[in-house]
């Protein structure tokens, strides 16, 4: 009987592990290190909620090539620690990650070095890591659209224009979260201020941020032309409402992207009116949303519990990550193969060689909701182009029609320098990766 058992056992497990290496090769696999708990929700929900929703419409209408997409999710909370252990858990599931993506300056920073190793490409979305952007130095890092860098000359270069192109003898704050996130502007602002001959003043608060009434009394004191908010989470609807008791003009506020959603102003009320923030979305409707209604929510696949989120910023930011994934998948299927799914080196490939112009977008249904991309080895990034938008009490609003771009001679610089040093201290030898 012991026999019969362990003879049944054993088939048991060959049918599993059979079945198991059957759908391997069916399916293209993405890991989501993603947060939906925590004080961080809000942002991760919406974005991660895009991604899964972009994928089920595209699962929706035959996969990539016939090629399906499947994913898995594993929640970190925001925490570098449990982000690292969610990259670990997912890089082997379902035949090995192809691409991974883990909305945290702090995760990705600890996963960097791994991903050499593990043939698994990050994509860190409109943050991260800077000189990542130099793919010579990181190959499997892509700060894709616009990293912070950019961002960081881009609101210098709008500030500028607001005063007729100079910042001198000006005073900017740069009011930030005081982690990775918040301190990875600091080289660009930094060199801009000895440019261009402003006075930067830079006041951290502690996360989440939920009390900032003594940075504000140096703000006060201080009596700055501007604020930059480089914040996250609740320390941004903090931030509207401090800067309305102290009588701070809200339209001197020009936060980070991911101070900029509906999730900071909804909260803030009245306070939020005329408050600017950066986006590498453009406020609107697009072809692709009548579709994910249509396809995705009308069969009850959405992945947002409140469908009242569809088209926000999170939410829109986390399409334009599906999209990015999408093509990228396409890119590499047309080099390797169709029909069939890329392995993560294959994938990265592919991400290297985007090229999402409008001709691309407009077939895609999302013409000018982000701007063009065309990638590279040097060019981990393919845009560093941004628009300001402001908040009119209900809705964000783009206040620049044509995409901005901020001193991209100097950001380069910067990347180069720091890569060159990243890249010292690991005995790199920076070069393309060869096809």
């Amino acid at each position: 009987m012991k026999m019969k058992s362990l003879v049944l056992g054993i088939a048991t497990a060959c049918c599993v592990v059979t079945t198991a290496w059957a759908q391997q090769p069916s399916e293209q696999f993405v890991a989501l290190p993603s947060y939906r708990v925590g004080p961080y929700a809000a942002g991760g929900s919406g974005f991660y909620g895009g991604i899964i929703d972009y994928f089920n419409l595209v699962n929706a209408n035959g996969g990539v090539n016939g090629v399906k997409i499947s994913w898995e999710e594993c929640e970190t909370e925001y925490n570098p620690s449990r982000g690292v252990e969610c990259y670990e858990r997912l890089k082997t599931k379902n035949g090995g990650a192809t691409v991974v993506e883990p909305l945290s300056t702090g995760i990705a920073y600890g996963v960097l070095d791994r991903l050499p190793a593990d043939k698994v490409p990050m994509t860190t979305l409109g943050y991260g890591r800077s000189d990542a952007a130099n793919g010579k130095v990181f190959p499997y890092v892509f700060p894709l659209i616009s990293n912070y860098w950019s961002q960081a000359a881009a609101m210098i270069k709008y500030l500028a224009d607001k005063h007729g192109g100079s910042l001198k003898g000006k005073k900017i704050v740069h009011l930030y979260h005081d982690s990775a996130f918040g301190k990875e502007p600091l080289p660009v602002l930094e060199a801009l201020a000895a440019q261009q001959g402003f006075e930067l003043i830079k006041i951290p608060v502690a996360p989440p941020g939920s009390e900032q009434q003594s940075q504000w009394l140096q703000i006060r004191q201080a009596n700055p032309d501007h604020v930059i908010l480089w914040g996250w989470g609740v320390m941004n609807s903090v931030a509207i409402k401090t800067a309305q008791r102290n009588g701070f003009p809200r339209e001197k506020m020009l936060g980070v992207w991911w101070a900029g959603s509906e999730e900071d102003t909804v909260p803030s009320g009245d306070a939020a009116k005329g408050y600017t923030a950066m986006t590498f979305n453009t406020p609107g409707h697009y072809p692709l949303l009548d579709d994910l209604k249509k396809k995705v929510y009308a069969a009850g696949k959405g992945n947002l519990a409140d469908q009242s989120r569809i088209g926000s910023v999170y939410h829109m930011r986390g399409l334009t990550a599906g999209v990015m994934y999408v093509e990228a998948m396409r890119a590499a299927q047309e080099k390797f193969g169709k029909g069939k799914p890329v392995t993560g080196e294959q994938l990265r490939w592919g991400l290297e060689n985007l090229n999402v112009d409008e001709a691309r977008q407009k077939a895609l249904g999302v013409f000018n909701m982000f701007p063009p991309v065309k990638t590279s080895c040097d060019d981990h990034e393919g845009s560093g182009a941004v628009k300001v938008q402001q908040w009119d009490g209900k809705k964000w609003v783009a206040i620049t029609p044509n995409w901005v771009i901020g001193d991209k001679a100097l950001v380069r610089k910067l990347t180069d320098e720091s890569s060159a040093k990243y890249a010292a201290e690991k005995k790199i030898i920076p070069a393309c990766m060869k096809s």
